[in-house]
């Protein structure tokens, strides 16, 4: 079994606690407009064996420590499914943290990988249908509920990850609103971050001949970026 990996990155410290190894896997059926690494969206070159993944994870366990581990990313992992189960099957074996960062948009039944992994780093779009179609030109809302009706079945601890577009999620009623959804719909969130919008990706749009559709928007203000997670943590904690 080959899956289609674009690069393993070692030493990260933003993907999962500690420090871990990133898998990023290519494949992605969003196309979300604030994207960075749109050189993902397809699956090219099967160029790695789950043996292959995992020796490369090994060279790093010395330094993963206690809570340490590898991150699973992308691209969306969930649509290379069966790669991605074989591999954190072989990891579990070495006594490896497992998480995996994802938009819950995969084929369905996640029962098996759900068993084998440690941590989900759940990346929400928008909490509405139409934000949610208008931010990743997908009507797949109902799709990421799936996925998280299945991961409500386990007790895998969940980080939430929301990307703050200005204009889009920059407002106290968004922040209210995200509170409320994260609270009343989804289980074992034990952190919530937020990632500002940023043009680091634009240059890959203009390599690849592909429109962006976020050219003109302005990256999103870090200090009011973190205001606004203020408003909303004081939400989420009541």
């Amino acid at each position: 079994m080959l899956g289609s990996v674009d690069s393993i990155e070692t030493f990260g410290l933003v993907d999962g606690p500690g420090i871990r190894t990133i898998v990023f896997l290519n494949g992605c059926n969003l196309r979300c407009k604030f994207c960075h690494n749109p050189e993902m969206w397809k699956i090219r070159e099967m160029n790695y064996s789950p043996e292959d993944v995992v020796k490369k994870v090994l060279r790093s366990k010395p330094y993963f420590k206690n809570n340490g581990g590898v991150t699973f990313s992308g691209g969306e992992p969930l649509l290379q499914y069966n790669f991605l189960v074989e591999t954190c099957k072989l990891l579990k074996k070495e006594n490896i943290h497992i998480a995996v960062d994802t938009a819950g948009i995969g084929l369905g039944d996640y029962q098996e990988l759900l068993s084998t992994i440690d941590m989900v780093l759940l990346d929400i779009k928008h909490i509405t249908r139409d934000g949610y179609i208008d931010i990743t030109d997908r009507d797949y809302m109902e799709k990421f509920m799936e996925f998280v009706r299945e991961l409500n079945k386990t007790h895998i601890e969940v980080w939430i990850r929301q990307v703050i577009v200005p204009g889009v999620h920059d407002n106290e009623e968004y922040m209210h609103n995200l509170a409320k959804f994260i609270k009343e719909n989804i289980k074992n969130v034990t952190r919530v971050d937020f990632l500002p919008y940023h043009k680091l990706g634009s240059d890959k749009y203009v390599t690849l001949g592909i429109d962006n559709p976020y050219l003109e928007m302005p990256e999103m203000d870090k200090t009011k970026c973190n205001q606004l997670y203020e408003i909303f943590m004081e939400d989420f904690k009541r």
